[in-house]
């Protein structure tokens, strides 16, 4: 009876302090939305305000000076600045080869005339019209009658009003000329269905095997559907796109953004509609489903790609510029607030996608970066624990305030601290071990030997009790309160291997967002957006929302630890650098994709802890395993990384273009 009632005692202590823990939690929470409240109300205030909106050009022409000066800052000194300004100015030049200087001379447009590929497919592009300007009709037209490959057909459902008769008047000029009009097909629509419904009625014209979309605005390059017909030949490919760009002033070389893009990538896809132009489909994709769903407009084509592209068995990127899309007035192009509509549209197509995939109680907000870059808060299912595991020698001081800020300041509670200690001599570390011994959370091992990271963390895995281990430097600080539950939602899907962090030195520049295979001069791996201010919206957005990527750092990762076991945890060959690497690639090997998310931050003070290497004893131990890494990985790297264009250089992290 006595050791019932000590029982139900410890209960009831145990339940009021796990009371106060979310009631402190629930606290914090609401201190800071009322404080969010606070500043939208301010901010509000401010954008509702006529000087406010009066001096927007004066603002833009600030904030470009500022971006300018940051960009100047990152130089270093004089001479790195000096270098900053040359190499923008051949980077400026070099864009002009993406522009008709691209188009292929009249040797290289016969030779592509004149291929004959085992597949020959006809490709029917859609165009729907609406009151189409006819400077920009004729451009567009002509684009598709100066295609190299000739295997095609136009189909156009034009439902302009009477004041834009003259659009009849001009595709009929053009089916009369020859071969090329023949192919040129024409419906005058009985009212305007908008741009779901004129496009359907152009699908419902076309014979082609497969499908390719267009606007009625915008310009293709001539070698377009060569490129594509040869990737349905060489890969077998059902869904294929390409690089684009914006232009203004009806010339093609005055260009606004160039959109190099990564390969087929769905979290980047569910994030925003990077895809986007020149999409050309497999029409038995479209088996028993719409190609445009009206109640998706302003958005249809985000919403058509997502679901072709679940369907389509090989999604292949084409990495060069095929695609021009003007910007005017009244465009998307030139500026989404054009089309509120669109915004919630995408939202929509997003939402719709994500429930076929089984996904519940998921969040979609739009992102400082744009109104249709999305961030996507997927529900936790459960409580699973989180084994952390760091690796310590000495730095006392570096794993404090680690642990610290553990503690502090995360939310997720289900969790423990593994501290691997490794060749320590300093007492105050030993004594500090002794007061972590006492903390419920926490345990400290022994690894005994040189120090390898990879066996050093491997040791920590094994003595885990977490369904998920995640491998933490001892020189990292939380930032982001919630950091364990935006690694945690990615790390529970199925289909995802390693999560990984954006991390950054202690001036808020970052020093991790994401690794890229092949950059920096040993062509193994590198840190993309390297040194760029944490404000910095990235490469189109990509500091921003959640993404796939090949491999991310082991100073934050995430991991299920049974696929941590699968892939045979790191490789202790890789003693001291590029195992994690080497570790991300095994699951991307298994299939597993790899995610780094900007919403998990932390500090990290990169190698205060193990201090510098001043013999080059370091260097040659990392010149080592770089060509241990290029040997292992030589197939994967002679590919390039998918998630990097090749058209930006490899030895500059800021996605430059290649010279």
């Amino acid at each position: 009876m006595e050791q019932n009632l000590e029982q139900e005692t410890d209960y009831q202590k145990a339940y009021e302090q796990e009371h106060l823990r979310n009631a402190d939690l629930a606290g914090r929470v609401a201190d800071l939305e009322a404080r969010c409240d606070e500043l939208n109300f301010k901010l509000n205030r401010i954008k509702s305000n006529p000087l406010w909106k009066m001096s927007a050009p004066l603002r833009k022409a600030m904030h470009f000076v500022i971006r300018q000066r940051d960009r100047l800052r990152n130089c270093g000194n004089l001479r790195g600045v000096l270098a900053k300004l040359k190499y923008k100015k051949i980077e400026r030049q070099a864009m002009e080869n993406y522009g008709t200087r691209s188009f292929p001379d009249e040797a290289e447009a016969k030779r592509q005339r004149e291929t004959v590929f085992p597949r020959m497919p006809k490709i029917s592009i859609l165009v729907p019209l609406y009151n189409t300007p006819e400077e920009f009709l004729r451009e567009m037209i002509e684009s598709v009658t100066g295609q190299t490959y000739e295997n095609w057909e136009l189909c156009l459902a034009d439902g302009s009003d009477e004041e834009h008769a003259y659009v009849a008047g001009i595709v009929k000029e053009y089916q009369d000329r020859g071969e090329a009009g023949r192919r040129i097909l024409y419906r005058k629509l009985h009212k305007n269905e908008g741009i779901s419904g004129n496009t359907n009625q152009c699908l419902t014209m076309a014979t082609g095997e497969f499908i390719g979309l267009f606007d009625h605005d915008d310009v293709l390059h001539p070698s377009a559907v060569y490129e594509y017909v040869e990737v349905i030949n060489e890969k077998q490919a059902d869904y294929i796109y390409c690089d684009e760009t914006t232009f203004k002033s009806g010339n093609i070389n005055h260009m606004l953004t160039m959109h190099f893009k990564p390969d087929y990538a769905i979290d980047n896809l569910r994030a925003n509609n990077y895809i986007c132009h020149f999409s050309v489909f497999a029409r038995e994709l479209l088996d028993g489903t719409e190609l445009f769903r009206s109640k998706f407009d302003g958005s249809q084509d985000h919403d058509m790609i997502l679901r072709l592209t679940d369907r389509a068995k090989n999604v292949v990127h084409v990495p060069k510029l095929l695609y021009y899309w003007r910007s005017h007035p009244g465009s998307v192009a030139a500026d989404i607030g054009a089309k509120p509509y669109a915004i919630e549209a995408a939202k929509g197509a997003v939402a719709d996608h994500l429930k076929r995939h089984g996904f519940e109680h998921f969040q979609i907000t739009s992102t400082r970066a744009f109104e249709t870059i999305f961030k996507i808060r997927y529900q936790i299912i459960g409580s699973p624990m989180i084994s952390i595991i760091i690796a310590n020698k000495d730095h006392v001081s570096d794993l404090k305030r680690c642990i610290t800020s553990i503690l502090g300041k995360s939310t997720y509670e289900n969790f423990e601290i593994i501290v691997v200690e490794n060749n320590s001599t300093e007492k105050e570390t030993f004594d500090y071990y002794q007061e972590l011994s006492e903390k419920e959370k926490i345990k400290v091992i022994t690894y005994e030997g040189a120090f390898n990271y990879s066996a050093v963390n491997n040791l920590g895995v094994s003595c885990a009790s977490g369904e998920y281990v995640l491998l933490l430097n001892n020189d990292t600080q939380v930032i982001t309160v919630n950091w364990m539950e935006e690694l945690l939602m990615y790390a529970q899907r199925e289909d995802v291997g390693a999560v990984g962090a954006k991390l950054y030195y202690a001036d808020k520049t970052i020093q991790h967002a994401g690794v890229v295979l092949g950059l920096g001069a040993h062509r193994t791996a590198g840190h993309s957006h390297y040194k760029q201010h944490r404000e910095n919206l990235g490469y189109m957005g990509r500091l921003c929302y959640a993404q796939d990527v090949s491999a991310v750092t082991g100073a934050c990762l995430l991991v299920n630890k049974r696929l941590f076991d699968e892939v045979g945890g790191l490789d202790e060959g890789f003693a001291i650098s590029l195992n994690d690497v080497d570790f991300c690639l095994k699951l991307r090997k298994k299939g597993y994709l790899n995610v780094f998310t900007p919403f998990a931050e932390l500090y990290h003070f990169e190698s205060v802890s193990r201090g510098l290497d001043d013999n080059g004893e370091k260097a040659q131990r990392y010149n080592k395993e770089s060509e241990q890494f290029r040997s292992k990985w030589k197939e994967v790297l002679e590919a390039g990384d998918p998630y990097y264009n090749p058209n930006f250089s490899l030895d500059r992290s800021d996605f430059a273009l290649k010279i």
